[in-house]
């Protein structure tokens, strides 16, 4: 089992389930689910307000979709309750130069089709990945890939890299039968990987279900049927987990904390997120291509009332232009609340407030609580209307990804700062992650100068410069970083979320 640090908000005794809360998750979905007393319960049903874009880990770049990748694919490495990379698929290791890495494959870790892992299978997933614009960014520091061996490979970069190991944690390089690849295969409905779940049943809009791979590397997980339920609501998640049709909530409506607090059934998992969350602006876009206008903007919104209206007061503003819990970050050049000083930059813009279309993109109902505060801000202090759009959530990473909008309500969750800014601000990123579409060169060399600082102290010193140029341009208006829960059935143990949001399942089970 990995080492996390558990904390839990509140933690209550588990009580015998109820005859009703097992017919529940009998109707949900999985075979024959026993009580869970004495640990022998083997399902679990799982809430999450979004559905997965894709189940193929090269084809998205969404959390929704992360949860599922977990699941049925595995990686090189994969990052612990710190967020460090930890060996995964890998046995060993050795940075043998500044720009050669060996790595030493585990023997026997076998797919879900039988066949067994072996190095030139890394080699095509990886380079498949390559060409994939959705993961791209996480293995561009990988110039060459070699297999030496069955079970060794060898990759190159381009110099010297401080991110190589973080981003082969990521699902962009999930390892997958070559076989497959080079058969064409679909892993978008039909994943086939090594991780420790096996895709039962995909019902797009409603659920998608999982068995346990009893071939799995690290040991046969101990729930042995999953099914995740799509429940875009937030209070009919809460009501779910209340009448014991599901057992977990991934997205916890912040507005049911308290009430899910008081029930002695239920356990809340709290954790600080690296999640920063904003209203991004299309920079492409007339009037929002004007840095006083952004400016105005992050100054007019009142990020304090944005939180207790989004969020029931469970998070912490954010006026820098990145998250403020990880090495390398800076608050120099922010902008304040302060509505004279956003009339002022209103002003030396030189922009007719009237002449700015906005609509404000939400795909669930806290970015819609958010996005109305936002709305009387701008109107009430600058004199900008904007209206607010709802939308899937697919829907949504396609139309901002391709910067067929004006302003949306987002976020993106790293587990480094590096990785943060190379996916949000960097030049590569845009038509991808980066929604804003800031093409700065020298926000680019300053990643790029950080990304291959080995030393951890100087590459903090390039990382706030770079943040701080960042604050200076505003390229989007930050809101928040919320403090997230996870509640589930008391019932269940082994529970351990990271600040990037990472949960494994194959090490939760029954008590």
């Amino acid at each position: 089992m990995r080492n996390r640090k558990l904390r839990l908000l509140s933690l209550f005794l588990a009580t015998v389930m109820m005859l009703g809360l097992l017919a529940g998750c009998n109707s949900s979905g999985g075979d024959d689910k026993k009580s869970n007393g004495g640990g022998n319960k083997d399902s679990i049903v799982i809430a999450t307000m979004s559905e997965t874009p894709s189940l193929s880990p090269y084809d998205h770049n969404a959390t929704a979709g992360s949860y599922m990748n977990l699941l049925t694919y595995s990686t090189l490495f994969n990052t612990d309750v710190e967020m460090n990379p930890q060996p995964n698929l890998v046995e060993s290791y050795e940075n043998t130069s500044e720009t050669e890495w060996v790595f030493k494959l585990k023997q026997g870790v076998k797919f879900h089709n039988g066949d067994e892992m072996k190095a030139e299978d890394v080699v095509a997933s990886i380079e498949y990945g390559k060409t994939c614009a959705e993961v791209n960014l996480y293995n561009q520091c990988v110039e060459t890939i070699e297999a030496v061996d069955d079970y060794t490979i060898k990759i190159t970069t381009p110099g010297p890299s401080a991110i190589l190991l973080n981003h082969l944690c990521h699902h962009g390089n999930a390892i997958v039968p070559k076989k497959l690849l080079d058969e064409g295969h679909d892993f978008a409905s039909d994943p086939v990987g090594s991780g420790p779940y096996k895709l039962v049943e995909w019902k797009r809009g409603d659920s998608v279900e999982f068995e346990a791979f009893a071939d799995y590397f690290d040991g046969e997980a101990p729930i042995k049927h999953m099914t995740w339920k799509i429940i875009p609501e937030g209070s009919s998640r809460t009501i779910a987990l209340e009448a014991g049709e599901i057992d977990f909530i991934v997205e916890v409506e912040a507005m049911d904390y308290d009430r899910l607090a008081g029930n002695d059934e239920v356990a809340i998992y709290e954790y600080d997120a690296t999640e920063h969350n904003w209203m991004m602006l299309n920079n492409e876009k007339p009037g929002l291509d004007n840095v006083n206008v952004r400016k105005a903007m992050d100054c007019a919104i009142d990020k304090e009332s944005v939180i207790a209206v989004a969020l029931n007061g469970m998070g912490t503003a954010i006026y820098s232009q990145a998250p403020n819990n990880m090495p390398g970050a800076s608050e120099e050049n922010v902008n304040s609340f302060d509505a004279e000083q956003a009339k002022k930059y209103m002003d030396e813009s030189g922009v007719d407030p009237a002449s700015i279309e906005m609509s404000i993109i939400c795909s669930n109902d806290t970015k819609k609580r958010a996005a109305e505060v936002i709305q009387a801000n701008l109107k009430d202090t600058l004199g900008i209307t904007a209206t607010i759009e709802s939308m899937d959530l697919a829907t949504y990473l396609s139309v901002t990804g391709e910067g067929n909008y004006t302003a949306s309500i987002g976020n993106y969750t790293s587990s480094d700062m590096v990785s943060f800014l190379v996916g949000v601000f960097h030049s590569k990123s845009i038509n991808g992650s980066n929604k804003t579409r800031l093409n700065n060169p020298e926000v680019d060399a300053l990643i790029d100068k950080a990304s291959a600082t080995i030393d951890a102290t100087e590459r903090d010193k390039v990382l706030q410069e770079c943040v701080s140029l960042i604050n200076t341009l505003t390229p989007q208006v930050p809101l928040y970083q919320p403090v997230n829960f996870r509640a589930y059935n008391a019932n269940l143990q082994g529970v351990e979320v990271s600040p990037s949001g990472t949960l494994y399942f194959e090490d939760v089970s029954w008590k």
